[in-house]
């Protein structure tokens, strides 16, 4: 079945051969200031080489290498790409507004059918930019809904997933299909009007099976959790990281920095729900939810859990959730600008297990760059408008020079 699968990503690739990647080069971006994403300074008036998809030098008074491409940064302000680690990119469009928005590294909070483990095979091979893509396939849940149509071995799991072997089940057929990671769930939805968030869905035993078998496959699990039931079920249960967290207790939390579980809060998508597009039960529930959400951010900081940034998105063309306002809510929340911005760069590498490779400006890293107008340092505000950005060593959106 895997081989299969791979012929068919390769088939796919080939297909894609002229899709919408820049070209890779090696190039010399000149005349920025640069914060690397690890230190509270500033590197003014640097010049930053790229070579292969990875930085080969960043210094001031460079001399740019015959062969390099120069790219002037006219003064602007560059910093390592953001990290969406809980989004649903099931699409190549909604990959291109994500990646315009200056993410180049995402974890999949599941799909309806390995889209994700595509989209990432695509990235990989260089037929599109970005972002990188940590793939989690199908939803660990009870009900699979459409998603049982996802592999035809998922007919066995169409009366429920709940045993331990019916688990175990579901989680072999998402590494079987080259997820990285598993995503499951501690309490129902906030987003539907006939669910109670609060509600706790797997219990501690449950959620065990589920971390046991990833871990067999050498994957980490985050969990959809906003009752603090469930979400201290996924902690004692071994979970990477719980998203959402609206009702979090200080003994969850404490117990959650003991343990070294991560706090995704996903504030961005909570408030959307106060927008008069939705179901005036889902409005109500925002404003009720939303100022939960917040104590549980400031408690979480005040005591030293571990923080990365979610919008909990599908970037589909009608949402403005961006990982730019959830940096600017941590910020309002008592965050430092330092702070807010390392939640959305190293923070999140860390969390994914890839900081030894990207989220900071560094020689060797992946060249994955976003650069701004403003110093983030000083106003958070200025991620809201990327002006240059860079996934893998390629350019994905270039909007500079303004003049002509």
């Amino acid at each position: 079945m895997h081989q299969r699968i791979l012929f068919a990503t390769c088939l796919l690739l080939f297909a894609l051969g002229s899709a919408t990647a820049s070209e890779q080069g090696n190039f010399a971006l000149t005349n920025v200031h640069v914060f690397d994403g690890v230190s509270k300074r500033i590197l003014r008036d640097a010049t930053v080489l790229v070579a292969d998809g990875r930085i080969e030098k960043v210094d001031r008074g460079i001399e740019v290498p015959a062969g390099y491409e120069r790219i002037d940064g006219e003064g602007n302000y560059l910093m390592p790409g953001l990290f969406d680690v809980h989004t649903h990119l099931d699409n190549l469009e909604s990959a291109e507004r994500a990646l315009d928005s200056g993410v180049t590294t995402v974890r999949s909070a599941s799909v309806g059918a390995f889209q994700d483990v595509t989209l990432r095979e695509l990235v990989r091979a260089g037929k599109v930019a970005g972002p990188d893509v940590l793939a989690a396939g199908v939803y660990v849940t009870p009900n699979l809904g459409d998603s049982v149509l996802a592999d035809p071995r998922l007919v066995a799991l169409s009366g429920g997933v709940n045993t331990d072997e019916e688990l175990r089940l579901l989680v072999q057929i998402n590494a079987d299909r080259g997820a990285d990671v598993i995503k499951t769930r501690g309490t129902e939805r906030a987003g539907l009007p006939g669910t109670d968030p609060r509600q706790q869905v797997y219990t501690e035993h449950q959620l065990k099976v589920v971390v046991d078998e990833a871990a067999r496959h050498d994957m980490s699990v985050l969990v959809h959790a906003h009752g603090d039931e469930g979400a201290r079920a996924a902690v004692l249960a071994g979970a990477r990281s719980i998203d959402h967290g609206t009702y979090l207790s200080e003994e969850t939390l404490r117990l959650m920095k003991e343990r070294g579980t991560w706090f995704v809060p996903t504030w961005v998508t909570m408030n959307e729900m106060n927008e008069e597009q939705y179901d005036y039960v889902l409005r109500l529930r925002g404003k009720h939810m939303v100022p939960h959400l917040e104590k549980a951010i400031r408690t979480a900081y005040r005591l030293g859990v571990r923080i990365a940034t979610g919008a909990d998105n599908y970037y589909q063309a009608e949402s403005i959730n961006r990982i730019a306002f959830e940096v600017e809510a941590f910020v309002r929340l008592g965050m430092t600008n330092f702070d807010a911005l390392q939640t959305a760069t190293v923070n999140s590498a860390e969390l994914l297990g890839v900081d030894d490779r990207t989220g900071r400006i560094a020689v060797g890293y992946e060249a994955d760059l976003i650069l701004l107008p403003g110093n983030p340092l000083e106003d958070v505000a200025a991620l809201q408008d990327v002006v240059m950005v860079i996934s893998n060593g390629q350019i994905a959106l270039r909007r500079i020079p303004f003049a002509l």
